[in-house]
């Protein structure tokens, strides 16, 4: 399997259930399944094809996008997000407990599978956008 199929795992598992985090729990080791595996084949995705996640502060919604077979990213699957910190509106700086607005990459070695929050992971922020010098905010 693939990195993004790890991160598109533990975001569908985490998500789907909106429930208390396990704590040491071994629920990121989960193999996708199989009708995630069916709903991206139908799309035109495949296990390793890189993804992009979108997620909506407002209408508390997270997207799961995959690329498929001819390069285009489509829409997988929409999760509720149970739980997110601050207020709309972007971050500022660190540690004003907004969540990040941007993109970031996430790479596997970012994934917190020991988390108190359930299959946490550091976004990367601030990112070199996040950093360079603004004159409005």
């Amino acid at each position: 399997m693939g990195r993004s199929v790890f991160v598109a795992a533990a975001v569908a598992l985490s998500l789907t259930a909106c429930q208390e985090p396990a704590i040491r729990s071994t629920r990121h080791l989960v193999p996708v399944p199989p009708q995630t595996l069916a709903l991206m084949a139908k799309k035109g995705m495949s296990a390793s094809d890189p993804i992009l996640m979108r997620a909506y502060k407002k209408e508390s919604q997270l997207e799961l996008w995959k690329r498929r077979a001819d390069g285009k990213y489509a829409r997988l699957k929409t999760f509720p997000i149970c739980r997110w910190s601050g207020q709309l509106g972007p971050k500022i700086r660190q540690g004003d407990r907004q969540a990040p607005e941007g993109f970031y990459t996430v790479t596997p070695a970012q994934m917190n599978p020991n988390s108190d929050n359930y299959l946490a992971f550091d976004t990367g922020y601030p990112n070199a956008f996040d950093s360079a010098p603004r004159t409005i905010r």
